[in-house]
């Protein structure tokens, strides 16, 4: 791939293609999704920017991975934090050895000149200031504006994005503005047994079976109980099981034993106990606060002017009275 390009007398040094090479089990219906939106059906039609939306740790990224090696394309992914600023989104540019001024484009403007597939990774963990300079890029322009090297960088053609978006509290709120341009929205469940589990042979094709099925029960009770356990923790507990086990060939843990502190070591001691983490999780949430009405707010419970005490009452009364028709 050609090192560098030059636009309007400026030289840009591009990124290198994210190597990475993620295999999608299961959900297939959605990767059929993700094509679509890349697809166009016409020489005036234009690609969508999707959104890929869901818990952390279910595959977001490689769900855009094995898009990209199906459409045959180079792949370029980029971090969002919230600190990231427009020229860490562009263009960069870095004091060379020679004292002179380098132009690094980054992952996504790379894949733009070169005709790529970009993926913004945790994209709702980003500023709005950074949003606005990618506004032009997904609607009819597609272009951007580098006030750093001064340049208008358009896309190529075949260039694709797509956006991921984790469901928790530690992110940002998108402007309708840009959310409007992050077109449709692909949502990500938790996989099924079966797929779990092949996901987690595929990882650890060396694991042992009874390992594999202790972890994957593990996580579909998880998931179940509305737990935030995902794949990637079970990936993480197989791995350590495995390596405590190999760790001391002379004196061994049970699998049990090595399986129990693995959850403890990468989820913590709370996770031994699902359905007691669950309810604590409940509780939190309000889960035990009985609906309550308006009268509730005005009036205590036994307060013979609630209203809802009223019924209540009548209702208490026409039980206890005699009837009147009894000799």
């Amino acid at each position: 791939m050609t090192k560098h390009v030059d636009i309007d007398g400026v030289r840009l040094h591009l990124a290198t293609p994210d190597p990475s090479r993620g295999e999608w089990i299961g959900q297939s219906e959605v990767l059929k999704q993700l094509l679509a939106c890349w697809l166009t059906v016409d020489d005036a039609d234009l690609p969508l920017a999707p959104r890929v939306t869901g818990p952390p740790g279910i595959g977001k990224t490689t769900l855009a991975m094995a898009g990209a090696r199906q459409r045959h394309q180079d792949l370029y992914v980029y971090q969002c934090t919230a600190d990231t600023r427009p020229e860490d989104l562009l263009v960069t540019p870095v004091l060379s050895d020679e004292g002179r001024i380098r132009y690094h484009a980054s992952p996504l403007v790379t894949a733009m000149i070169t005709g790529g597939i970009c993926v913004l990774d945790e994209g709702n963990r980003m500023n709005e200031k950074s949003w606005a300079s990618l506004a032009p890029l997904l609607d009819h322009r597609r272009y951007v504006e580098s006030i750093i090297a001064g340049i208008t960088i358009s896309a190529h053609p075949d260039f694709r994005c797509a956006v991921t978006m984790n469901e928790d509290e530690s992110t940002f709120e998108i402007p309708d503005y840009i959310l409007s341009r992050l077109q449709p929205t692909l949502s990500l469940e938790h996989p099924s047994r079966e797929d779990e589990l092949a996901i987690l042979e595929y990882h650890l094709p060396f694991a042992d079976v009874e390992i594999l099925n202790l972890t994957v029960e593990f996580l579909q009770q998880a998931h179940e109980l509305k737990l935030d356990f995902s794949t990637r923790d079970g990936i993480n507990v197989l791995r350590y099981t495995l390596k405590r086990l190999a760790s001391d060939p002379e004196h061994p843990l049970s699998r049990d034993s090595a399986w129990a502190e693995a959850v403890i070591g990468c989820l913590g001691e709370d996770a031994l106990d699902l359905q007691s983490l669950a309810a604590r999780k409940q509780v939190s949430l309000g889960g035990n606060i009985v609906p309550m009405g308006l009268g509730d707010f005005f009036f205590a419970a036994d307060d013979p002017l609630h209203p809802d005490a009223d019924a209540d009452a009548d209702d208490d009364d026409d039980s206890d009275e005699p009837d009147e028709r009894e000799p």
